[in-house]
């Protein structure tokens, strides 16, 4: 299934909460080698004390995470802007209600087999983007933002997302980091959906569980 937890949902979720900041660890310093946060065996920053929305891929039981992305709305303090700033136009301007960020998007692709032996990372990803755009519709967004290395420009076009790229800069890891943005909108679901083979909804707030497999296959 594919939630949101919000701040005060927290507490309620101490296993998926707990691994999603180790796999954020895994993927985004061990794996990216990227200047990030770490202690111990979890990657953290100062933006996860600011109440962010998660959006996690998770098992029925929300014991088993699958993939998660942190969600911030760009009024107030954002990596983007204290961090990613090198990555866009000094005169664009990236700060309203309905722009929100996307970040430390990542996978348990070990897990993820364990489950769905045949689906590949680009599928997986493709299905996070998704429920993303599910997401922020039914939250009123209409624009997210995210920075990202140049390779996900191909997992992108793969799951139907044109995303406008609006500048990269290096020196955050072992390649660019790029800066885009995507509409989110009916007309864009409707060609993510076409794209991916997907006829069923796979966000819902209430986590109400659509198996991927059976409605993505």
């Amino acid at each position: 299934m594919f939630v949101t937890i919000e701040a005060h949902e927290y507490h309620k979720y101490p296993i998926l909460m707990d691994r999603m900041f180790k796999l954020r660890k895994e993927v985004f310093s061990d794996q990216l080698d990227w200047d990030v946060s770490v202690d111990g065996d979890y990657e953290r920053d100062i933006y996860d004390e600011k109440m962010p929305a998660y959006l996690v891929w998770c098992n029925d039981d929300r014991t088993e995470l699958y993939g998660s992305m942190r969600l911030m709305p760009t009024t107030g303090p954002t990596l983007l802007y204290d961090v990613f700033r090198r990555t866009f136009p000094n005169q664009v301007s990236l700060s309203a209600p309905g722009i929100w960020e996307g970040t430390r998007m990542c996978i348990d692709q070990e897990a993820i087999n364990a489950v769905y032996p045949s689906m590949e990372a680009s599928r997986a990803f493709s299905l996070l983007f998704l429920a993303l755009c599910e997401c922020a519709l039914d939250h009123g967004i209409h624009t997210m933002v995210s920075n990202y290395e140049p390779q996900m420009k191909l997992v992108y076009r793969r799951a139907g997302v044109k995303v406008q790229e609006l500048g990269r800069a290096d020196g955050y890891g072992k390649r660019p980091v790029c800066c885009g943005v995507f509409e989110v909108s009916e007309p864009v679901l409707a060609a993510m959906r076409t794209k991916l083979a997907v006829s069923s909804t796979l966000y819902h707030k209430n986590g109400v569980h659509n198996d991927p497999l059976e409605v993505a296959a």
